[in-house]
């Protein structure tokens, strides 16, 4: 890569790390069930908590395809620095008023301004690299927030012991999205103006007709729901059957995210050597035996082995079924990212059903047996797609 060209690239890169600050609602689930939900009845305490990642991917719903329109109006730099703005905000409103209603507030905010950036940032990185670099560079991306789903949980631990208040971690990220947005502002990027027409909300939902994109449209909706899925239930999961503190557990987070960002690293040199329907299939059956073990599992060592497994395991797959699915229809890219991206509202649902099973069921056990359910689809998925895709 240039210098001209990595210099533009560094600031948009640094993006990615802005990107991975939504995957904090795992260890905010935690301490809010116990700092902010102890005088709720056991029976609601885990459908309450698991709001909060409702809140937040329940905006790739509403706004992902909204910002491609967005973003054709008034180009993808300004589109990301918005989402940034977005993101400060939402930072500073847990220190303001540290209640239930104003952390359903902040991270809803926080989802409108991840949606945004996710359906910026990876165009806008086209602008300043192509051709192999760009696949390199999309990678590296991914790679860039893993690594920040990764230390959330370390940077929480630092503000509980260092400002005697885990929430500091929100400042910090707010600081942390000053630079980038100042970078990024102070960085020249030349944009291509669109001379096309930009589909409408209803053309972009009809691409679902495709009973292919479907498929892997509902796919790309279970692995983000099983990825927050284990995110927001890891820390709990220790702290019912290890007797763990929120901040120690809190580190279940940090193992998934550790071997997830090990296996996105891995991912790009192994899909370089065999094909992506083989890796996607291997991947989803040893997921869903380490998922399925994760029922039983009651010591810390092996829940945290367990873990390792599921994350190193799913890294690759929301990048395979997202190319699988542009792969359909060449001609609409853009509008399949936009819906792909629109199923990231997996987040959603999938855990508010996991808070459910777990009240009813007074376990979590209720809740890894969604995310188990979740990933036999994406089993079932890999297989099924075996003659339509190679």
């Amino acid at each position: 890569m240039k210098k001209n060209a990595l210099t533009k690239a560094l600031p948009v890169m640094f993006g990615f790390f802005v990107m991975g600050f939504c995957d904090v609602v795992g260890i905010t689930v935690a301490h809010v069930k116990e700092d902010l939900l102890t005088e709720y009845s056991q029976n609601y305490q885990d459908t309450l908590s698991n709001l909060i990642p409702v809140a937040l991917f329940s905006m790739f719903l509403i706004f992902s395809i909204p910002t491609g329109m967005l973003m054709t109006k008034i180009g993808r730099k300004k589109t990301v620095l918005l989402s940034n703005v977005i993101t400060i905000l939402a930072m500073f409103i847990p220190l303001i008023d540290y209640s239930f209603g104003m952390a359903l507030l902040a991270f809803a905010l926080l989802g409108i301004a991840n949606t945004i950036l996710q359906v910026s940032l990876n165009p806008l990185l086209s602008n300043v690299v192509s051709g192999d670099q760009l696949t390199s560079s999309l990678t590296a991306g991914q790679f860039v927030k893993a690594t920040s789903s990764f230390t959330a949980p370390f940077i929480a631990a630092f503000a509980a012991s260092y400002f005697n208040n885990w929430q500091y971690i929100f400042p910090i990220y707010a600081v942390i999205t000053v630079l980038s947005t100042a970078w990024l502002y102070m960085t020249p990027i030349e944009e291509e103006q669109s001379t096309e027409r930009p589909s409408t909300f209803s053309e972009v939902i009809g691409i679902l007709k495709d009973k292919t994109i479907l498929l892997l449209f509902l796919g790309i909706v279970f692995v983000v729901g099983i990825d927050v899925g284990i995110n927001t239930a890891s820390p709990k999961i220790l702290m019912e059957r290890c007797g763990l503190t929120s901040i120690e557990a809190g580190y279940g987070p940090s193992v998934y995210f550790a071997f997830r960002t090990l296996g996105a690293f891995l991912g790009a040199f192994i899909l370089a050597k065999i094909s992506p329907s083989k890796f996607f299939k291997s991947s989803m059956v040893i997921a869903v035996l380490a998922i399925g073990a994760l029922l039983f599992a009651s010591d810390k060592m092996s829940i945290f082995i367990l873990y390792g497994i599921v994350g190193f395991f799913m890294a690759n797959v929301f990048a395979i079924l997202f190319g699988m699915a542009l792969k359909v229809h060449p001609d609409k890219a853009n509008e399949i990212s936009g819906l792909m991206i629109t199923g990231v509202f997996g987040g959603a649902i999938i855990p508010f059903g996991m808070g459910l099973l777990s009240d009813a069921m007074h376990s979590q056990i209720g809740a890894v047996i969604i995310i188990l359910i979740s990933a036999v689809y994406l089993l079932v998925s890999a297989f099924a797609l075996k003659t339509k895709q190679s």
